[in-house]
């Protein structure tokens, strides 16, 4: 059923600081929490996950009040991946990922044929079973996070929460969390819920996103929506901040400074375009100056009255277009 709630209201020490919020997230979803610093987003991670209390309404998971669930049911239904760093002394990465079986223990406190099996398939959807034997202290930020995760799943919980799970991981390794997530969601049918700030990466690979904006009001809906519905826009406005609806990205606010026509078709023309956007350039077909993109990375650039001159590369295009406008890219 996954987690939802109901008139909830979060903040700190009785003051509401976001809310009420009506939410609801399904089993096999992957939704994406977004938000500056600031906004919220711990705050009401931290509350919907039971480690601090809602200033008013209620969270529920598989249709029951999280304050009616026990502390080791709780822990059978919702894992959490934290920033913090965890202190693991010498603890192996299958040492950890065992911690994830405590939920289920009884008094004896001693893993089974069954636990170890559950320890051994979490490692392997994590995509961590190489790291079973290394040392968590001598492991990368990118390994210590697939072991974490690895240990959320032993628990093998219905919800799995993270917050900012991808924030100190280069580009590669926070794409591969970002799959990896979508995949437990999608094969495991678990319910994901992701605290980030990578708004490109929520875009592509989120089912819905919750985006708390510079009022602290929260918009949920798919990533397509709340772009062409102007809500991305709005909320980054602020912050000197333009979402380019054709792109998908954001950018420094800053308008073109004139437009060039883009010529050609395939990849070469798609790149040809970025290129021409990065050094403040707006395609505009019926403008004098003209970019072609040739099939063979060959690129010409026109204008009338002017000889076409021919670059091998789009650097030397752009540099060539800033020397003439006396500009940088």
């Amino acid at each position: 059923m996954g987690l939802s709630t109901h008139g909830l209201t979060v903040g700190h020490s009785g003051q509401a600081l976001l809310g009420p919020l009506d939410l609801e997230l399904a089993a096999g979803r992957f939704v994406c929490l977004i938000g500056a610093n600031g906004a919220g987003k711990s705050t009401l991670i931290r509350t919907l996950c039971g480690m601090q209390p809602a200033v008013s309404g209620e969270v529920r998971i598989d249709g029951v009040a999280l304050g009616r669930i026990t502390a080791s049911e709780r822990a059978r239904r919702l894992a959490v991946v934290l920033t913090e760093r965890v202190d693991v002394a010498q603890m192996t990465g299958h040492d950890l990922v065992c911690l994830g079986r405590y939920p289920h223990l009884g008094w004896g406190g001693r893993l089974g044929a069954r636990d170890h099996e559950a320890v051994q398939a979490a490692l392997l959807q994590a995509g961590a079973l190489a790291l079973a034997d290394r040392l968590v202290a001598e492991m990368s930020d990118g390994e210590r996070q697939k072991v974490l995760i690895a240990r959320a799943l032993a628990q093998q919980p219905r919800l799995l929460v993270l917050d900012e799970a991808t924030a100190f991981l280069d580009l590669p390794r926070r794409i591969e969390t970002m799959h990896l997530l979508l995949a437990l969601a999608r094969e495991q049918g678990l319910a994901v819920l992701l605290s980030t700030h990578d708004l490109e990466l929520a875009l592509r690979h989120a089912d819905a996103l919750w985006l708390i904006d510079g009022q602290r009001r929260l918009h949920a809906g798919a990533p397509e929506d709340l772009a062409l519905d102007g809500t991305l826009a709005a909320s980054f406005a602020a912050d000197g901040l333009v979402f380019d609806l054709e792109r998908a990205e954001l950018l420094v606010g800053r308008s073109a400074r004139r437009g060039i026509r883009i010529e050609g078709g395939g990849i070469p023309a798609a790149w040809a375009r970025r290129a021409m956007q990065r050094a403040g350039y707006a395609h505009d077909p019926e403008a004098a100056q003209a970019v072609h993109a040739g099939k063979h990375g060959v690129y010409t650039l026109s204008q009338r009255g002017e000889e076409p001159r021919r670059f091998a590369t789009l650097g030397a295009l752009v540099e060539a277009l800033c020397a003439r406008e006396g500009t940088t890219a």
